[in-house]
């Protein structure tokens, strides 16, 4: 696989990674721990197993997360984030921060 080039702009590279609004949701519910498909889809709500699989996949061909399939009837599959997918929670923290803030005083900054 022939890696991609990098945007110039760091912001710009971060959200490459992550700047659909399911990926950040999957950070968020996997910086705990480990979590099945299942759980994973319960946790976010109104995403389809179609998109999930394929935001999975994409983070997985990224290096944010690993996926780990166990040779069981029926296979279970976990996923669990990498140390790089780890090292946003500083820039989720953020978000959740600022959206706290900005739920309190609304628009009215």
């Amino acid at each position: 696989m022939e890696a991609k080039a990098l945007p110039a702009c760091p912001v710009e590279t971060t959200l490459s990674l992550i700047s659909d609004k399911w990926k950040v949701l999957i950070i968020r519910d996997l910086l705990p721990g480990t979590k099945r498909f299942g759980e994973l889809k319960k946790s976010i709500g109104s995403v389809s197993p179609k998109v999930l699989t394929s935001q999975l996949r994409q983070m997985e061909e990224s290096g944010l997360l690993t996926r780990t399939v166990y040779p069981e009837v029926p296979p279970r599959v976990e996923y669990t984030l990498t140390e790089l997918g780890h090292s946003l929670k500083p820039v989720l923290d953020a978000m959740r921060n600022w959206g706290e803030e900005y739920q309190a005083h609304g628009n009215q900054w």
